[in-house]
């Protein structure tokens, strides 16, 4: 069994901890450690690249803009003019033609004259100014033939003014997007533009999951004595989908060492990732940690947490012992509904980004008044459910949810944050200052 002491580098120093009560800032460190990102490539449509990870450096293949552009419907013309303004500061050009973006404008442009341009269309040559539509007064032509004109307050536009220059945006030949990046829609839009069509990217993380317990049962079925619907399963898989890995489902596993080690051979076999639900407490029915300890590695199975402490965190092999056959990371997660939650944002979710080939974005915590005194026990990190909000002066507050039990998922709904108690912490009266995590980007 691979203990904390085997470590190297600053894992290493964290071999103080009882393994069995690990601090949360300890356990996050180990995890990460053990994490190696997914080799190899594929490449895939741009319309099937949102959330995918980038491997490699995209390099631009074009200037963006591709040309001097306006910035603005307006009037295209040569800023020098601005320095021959009349006495009473106005200037007057005469309109030469008009640009649309698509159809520039390609005639000559003499000394006075301007042209009319659209938001988007080139600069026509010999003009590096753009005065907007709104600050000028055209004057309309009196005869058939004759060209119109505009006037307006030299001193409201400075020379270069509302123009795009060439690869002002992205230059060819240089960095687009950073391998690594998790593509968002704004990305798959840059991308766009620059003519891309397909996009390199890391394989999809396999994550297999599933429940153990007799007492469990899928909904729709009639629950006999004893028994409960099992929700774990479900929130698991909502929570992958979020991460846009491969998620497979291998169903719910009776409380048997054979059927669990078999269970477990299968997903080592076919996943990166193994997460259970349940079995990892001490109890007489509790295999999930023996057989971990059986076919892999454990390194820690406890964190000094709440809710969450019962955490089995290691290794397995789907031959079956440890170094035969196909390695795959397991993490053992309690069995209480928001218990497996809460393991899963702090201790999973950092990991399995990090194994898709992304740097696990920190989740920023917003400091909040809290408005009811909470009980909280020194030596242990706790995740409170409650619900944030702004008050009257723009300020953050939160509120605790009401049943903090590991057990009531409906307080997990009602709520819209995790109020962080940290380590060291005791109990907080009202008016306090706390840290709250917002679901808002996270769940």
């Amino acid at each position: 069994m691979t203990t904390l002491n085997t470590f190297s580098g600053s894992a290493a120093s964290l071999s103080q901890f009882d393994p069995q009560a690990l601090p949360v800032s300890a356990a996050q460190a180990i995890v990460l450690q053990w994490v190696t990102p997914l080799a190899g490539s594929e490449r895939v449509p741009l319309r099937e690249a949102l959330a995918r990870v980038l491997a490699v450096d995209v390099i631009s293949p074009i200037d963006v803009p591709a040309h001097d552009n306006s910035a603005m419907d307006g009037y295209a013309f040569d800023g020098a003019a601005l320095a021959a303004e009349a006495q009473d500061g106005a200037l007057a050009l005469t309109i030469a033609g008009k640009a649309f973006a698509g159809h520039p404008y390609t005639g000559g442009v003499t000394p006075g004259a301007c042209v009319r341009i659209m938001t988007g269309a080139p600069m026509p040559a010999g003009c590096d100014t753009v005065v907007p539509q709104e600050r000028v007064k055209r004057v309309e032509p009196t005869h058939a033939g004759e060209s119109g004109s505009i006037r307006f307050a030299a001193r409201e536009v400075a020379p270069g003014a509302n123009r795009r220059r060439k690869g002002e945006d992205l230059a060819r030949g240089g960095v687009a997007l950073r391998a690594g990046r998790e593509l968002r829609a704004s990305d798959i839009g840059l991308l766009a533009s620059l003519g891309l069509v397909e996009v390199e990217v890391k394989p999809r993380l396999r994550v297999a999951f599933f429940s153990t317990g007799d007492e469990l049962r899928s909904p729709g079925e009639p629950l006999d004595a004893g028994c409960i619907y099992d929700s774990n399963r479900y929130t698991l898989g909502a929570m992958l989908r979020r991460l846009n890995v491969e998620a497979i489902d291998l169903g719910m596993v009776r409380d048997e060492p054979d059927a669990l080690a078999a269970t477990l051979k299968q997903a080592a076999a076919s996943a990166d990732v193994v997460l259970t639900s349940g079995g990892v407490s001490v109890g007489e029915a509790d295999f999930t940690r023996t057989q971990l300890q059986t076919l892999g590695d454990v390194t820690f199975w406890g964190l000094a947490m709440r809710p969450g402490r019962p955490l089995a965190f290691g290794r397995i092999w789907s031959g079956g012992r440890a170094g035969v056959g196909r390695p795959a990371l397991l993490f053992g997660l309690p069995g209480n509904p928001v218990a497996t939650m809460v393991s899963f944002y702090q201790i999973v979710r950092p990991a399995l980004i990090a194994m898709s080939g992304a740097t696990p974005p920190p989740v920023p915590l917003i400091p909040a008044r809290c408005e009811a005194p909470i009980k909280k026990r020194a030596g242990r990190t706790e995740f409170q459910r409650g619900v944030a909000e702004r008050d009257a002066r723009g300020q953050w507050c939160v509120t605790p949810t009401g049943s903090q039990s590991s057990g009531a998922l409906s307080t997990m709904s009602e709520a819209n944050c995790f109020i962080v108690l940290a380590h060291e912490s005791t109990d907080l009266d009202a008016g306090d200052a706390v840290d709250v995590m917002l679901f808002d980007g996270l769940v």
